[in-house]
């Protein structure tokens, strides 16, 4: 009976030995499944997150991209219109500046003509001395071919020209803005200085006119002249 239950006791602990080292199996097998599954799924959840991240710094770089070109297209438009203003208030300073020079208050500097007219030498068969004189008229006629072949400024024996200066005859002398000036006339003018030689010396012009009646008529070509503003009492 002893060596009966003796045999059952190994039977029982041999049974338990092997179900301990399945279940030690199974659980080993369990966790090695478990480890690499878990490790998996927190590897994707890194990749994800990532994935996330870059498809929304790629939507953030395409706005700041859109906002740039807008950025840009707004200052070339300002660009624009700050060229056009800068057009503007320079064409309004040019005006300006020639209003001052046409009124005299300006001085003036540039290329030019000279012209100088003296009194004929005189015939004592003629009776008539003033046929050798110069006159108002002979000015004139210098002045405005000047003015009309493009002078910006002109000035008679220094005395600069206004848009409402007048000239007179006196005796010996002619008047100017009521200042007396004697011969020779010298008539200085600043502009393109072969249009305005060429305008006098045109054949059957000016210069042909007043030496006919008898003027002694010079004209010179200036690379510099100075024409002072409007002198004022």
């Amino acid at each position: 009976m002893k060596n009966k239950r003796k045999g059952s006791h190994v039977i029982f602990s041999f049974v338990f030995l092997v179900l301990g080292f399945i279940v030690a199996f199974a659980f080993q097998m369990a966790n090695a499944e478990d480890g690499p599954k878990s490790l998996s799924d927190s590897q994707f959840d890194r990749d994800l997150a990532l994935r996330n991240e870059l498809i929304e710094q790629e939507e953030r770089n395409n706005e700041l991209y859109k906002e740039l070109e807008q950025v840009q297209k707004d200052l070339s438009n300002y660009e624009k219109e700050l060229s056009t203003k800068a057009d503007a208030y320079y064409n309004l300073a040019e005006d300006a500046n020639n209003y001052r020079m046409y009124l005299g208050k300006v001085g003036v500097v540039g290329q030019g003509v000279q012209v100088t007219l003296e009194d004929g030498n005189y015939d004592p068969n003629d009776d008539n001395v003033n046929n050798y004189l110069v006159h108002e008229h002979h000015i004139f006629e210098v002045v405005n071919e000047l003015y009309v072949s493009g002078a910006a400024a002109v000035s008679i024996n220094g005395q600069r020209l206004s848009h409402d200066s007048y000239i007179l005859c006196n005796g010996p002398v002619i008047e100017i803005d009521g200042n007396q000036y004697p011969a020779p006339f010298v008539i200085t003018a600043i502009g393109d200085s072969e249009v305005m030689e060429g305008a006098l010396n045109i054949k059957g012009g000016v210069k042909d006119t007043l030496v006919n009646e008898n003027i002694k008529f010079t004209l010179e070509k200036k690379e510099t002249i100075t024409i002072e503003a409007l002198r004022t009492n």
